[in-house]
């Protein structure tokens, strides 16, 4: 009975084909669950195993689907396998777990990461809209007893969430029969596997509401664990009168800006000091209208890297560093006074400015000459000052459709991660397709900007970009006989294109073409990339042509062409990346449109 349990269950993994180490870890763990349910008289109950969440990556252990035993409706219980046989608070800190014999890497308590899955699974599945109720978690610790893991009971119990262990096990039995009547499951989890996924929702919807309403967003994982690592420095710096460093790493769209918008809320709540700040002004001013709305004091939280030259030291307690890969070598620019060049660098203006400094990065966004916003140069700025490094790498995937396999092909494609090209073998979360012209790459955007989708186009900087012409922009992207302008290049808008620093988030943007400046640490749902002759495909991979370029961040003699070569790759890799739903690519060059034609063969 129990093996036919089992095998049952196995055949409900929306398609997963578990690895070497999943296997083992299921081989473990999943008997135990399925025994627990016969032995609770739920044997009928479905498991969804390695469930993914909507528009992430991230994939809860096990959903069991069933019918609750009171109302008679669809319930669910998300169950978090853990093989722990011990555990403990760190530092006494609720929200952070040590494992002995798993290093001193750090964990988010199980029922935290439970309960975000909870939060996650209601918000984005529109078969649960208005039915939290209907959503439970449970941290089931199956090889560990109480008094080995007796301190992360102080973080339950609530409404929603348990967790349990090998000495609760007939507590866990009880809890089952509770929660399910002795039906079937089946209906209850195929209506949750067919259920539409309510659109994502986007970092500058919903931004402004973030600063004084955090539950806007729901943290998961890792974005948990870095969330909860830096209020635990904080409050350890303060206490201390200490200094901090906290580094969180992450892909396009794994949630590092969540992150920082989610701390500033709740650093703002405690009354600690605390900025945001960004190299890009797009990003920034961005900030600025959405969150602030006009409030001066709101506006006031959101400021440039080049802002800290003359802070005091750790005037602030935290100081959030959002798109740190755009930190510079020095805050001096052409307008600096050479009284004021002091050669000081920025790494080091913006870790005196506060108690903690937080950097959020992803190291292959580095576009510009000058740009250090590198681990390795944080750590060893961090390190000269005699400062702790804690660092946090984020696994999950929210843009491009939580698709993680989309983003691993980009970077083969730009041969950012050493791996040759490889043909894009689908994923049915995110689409991909190749426009055989710019007309046709021009006209499936806009189809999809008029059937309610957000869509821009945007190209490597291989054209010119004029001033405007009175009111009206030039139209500098040419492809044969299809042009168009680029964004505008100030910060005020011309006829109907908006400003360049809201050209991602305004309408009117999808009229122009942006370039990597304006596109950057932006999403929108359909993406469109020209490829322009900078990078194109010659024997047997894609290289790069620095004189094709008219960035005049190239031009310059200062830049080696090893430089050159890694900007305009890691540029690429910025535009491919903004979408979230799908993107479409075009070549101005005929060998790279053949060249993208075989690794889309569908397109």
């Amino acid at each position: 009975m129990l093996s036919e349990v089992i095998a049952e269950q196995l055949h409900h993994t929306q398609g997963i084909s578990p690895g070497r180490s999943e296997r083992r870890s299921w081989d473990r763990s999943l008997p135990v669950l399925a025994r627990d349910l016969v032995e609770a008289g739920l044997g009928g109950v479905e498991m969804l195993l390695e469930y993914r969440l909507p528009l992430t990556s991230k994939r809860a252990d096990v959903i069991l689907a069933g019918v609750d035993r009171h109302s008679g409706d669809d319930a669910y219980v998300i169950v978090e396998l853990k093989q722990w046989s011990q555990a403990e608070l760190y530092e006494d800190d609720a929200d952070l777990v040590i494992v002995p014999g798993m290093g001193d890497q750090l964990k988010l308590h199980p029922v935290l990461q439970v309960r975000g899955y909870c939060d996650y699974l209601a918000d984005f599945v529109g078969a649960l809209e208005h039915r939290r109720h209907a959503v439970r978690g449970v941290a089931y610790l199956h090889n560990a007893n109480d008094l080995d893991i007796h301190d992360l009971y102080d973080r339950v119990e609530d409404e929603w969430t348990r967790l349990f262990s090998q000495s609760r096990r007939g507590r866990f039995i009880d809890y089952l029969r509770a929660q399910f009547a002795p039906e079937p499951g089946a209906p209850a989890a195929d209506r949750l596997l067919s259920s539409a996924v309510r659109p994502s929702k986007q970092l500058l919807k919903v931004a402004a509401a973030e600063i004084k309403d955090r539950d806007q967003f729901v943290l998961l994982d890792r974005q948990r664990l870095a969330y909860g690592l830096v209020l635990h420095a904080v409050e350890k710096a303060r206490a201390a009168d200490s200094k901090q460093v906290v580094i969180v790493t992450g892909g396009p769209g794994s949630g590092k800006s969540v992150i920082a918008l989610s701390l500033l809320g709740e650093l703002a709540e405690r009354g600690y000091p605390a900025q945001h700040a960004t190299g890009s002004r797009s990003f920034t001013e961005t900030m600025r209208r959405h969150v602030a709305r006009g409030s001066t004091r709101t506006k006031a939280m959101f400021e440039y890297f080049n802002n800290f030259t003359a802070a005091r030291p750790n005037d602030l307690d935290v100081l959030i560093c959002d798109e740190a890969h755009r930190v510079r070598e020095t805050s001096a620019n052409r307008f600096t006074r050479a009284t004021e060049r002091t050669g000081r660098p920025q790494l080091d203006e913006l870790m005196a400015a506060a108690r903690v400094p937080v950097f959020l990065l992803d190291e292959h966004q580095v576009v510009r000459p000058g740009e250090t916003g590198t681990v390795a140069d944080i750590r060893a700025h961090a390190r000269s000052l005699g400062l702790a490094v804690h660092q946090v790498d984020l696994d999950a995937q929210f843009r491009c459709g939580g698709s993680r396999a989309y983003e691993e092909w980009v970077l083969r494609l730009l041969g950012l991660n050493g791996e040759d090209p490889g043909a894009w073998t689908g994923d049915a979360d995110f689409v991909v397709t190749l426009a055989e012209s710019p007309y046709e790459l021009e006209g499936l955007l806009r189809g999809k900007l008029n059937a309610g989708y957000s869509a821009r186009i945007t190209a490597g900087y291989c054209w010119r970009w004029s001033d405007p012409d009175g009111d009206r922009l030039v139209s500098d992207v040419q492809v044969d006989d299809w042009a168009k302008p680029w964004n505008v290049k100030g910060d005020r808008a011309v006829g109907d294109a908006p400003p360049s620093a809201l050209w991602a988030t305004l309408p009117g943007g999808f009229e122009q073409v942006g370039c990597v400046y304006t596109a950057q640490g932006f999403e929108y749902d359909w993406n469109g990339v020209v490829f322009g002759p900078d990078l194109v495909y010659r024997d047997g991979r894609l290289v790069t042509v620095r004189a094709a370029s008219r960035d005049p961040a190239l031009l310059k003699k200062t830049v080696t062409d090893q430089q050159a070569d890694r900007l305009i790759r890691n540029t690429y890799k910025v535009l491919l990346t903004r979408g979230m739903v799908g993107t479409a690519v075009y070549s101005v060059d005929p060998k790279t449109q053949d060249f993208l034609a075989s690794l889309l063969p569908d397109g």
